[in-house]
């Protein structure tokens, strides 16, 4: 029987919290995209919006999120 939909978001949580912290203890950063943004997050929390100009180098900012 497969589990409700609450039981797999709950387990897909809990996956997503442990990645978080395998990265940040590896001190590599994540990757992800919100509200339409790019977003980098480096081992330390600090945030960073990657844009990239019309002739596909990238830029990133501080994040104020």
């Amino acid at each position: 029987m497969l589990p409700q939909r609450e039981e797999l978001q709950r387990l897909l949580k809990k996956a997503n919290q442990h990645a978080v912290a395998e990265a940040k203890k590896a001190g590599a950063s994540i990757y992800y995209i919100k509200d339409g943004k790019r977003i980098r997050e480096d081992a330390t929390g600090q945030k960073f919006e990657i844009t990239y100009d019309i002739a596909g180098n990238r830029t990133e900012f501080v994040s104020h999120d």
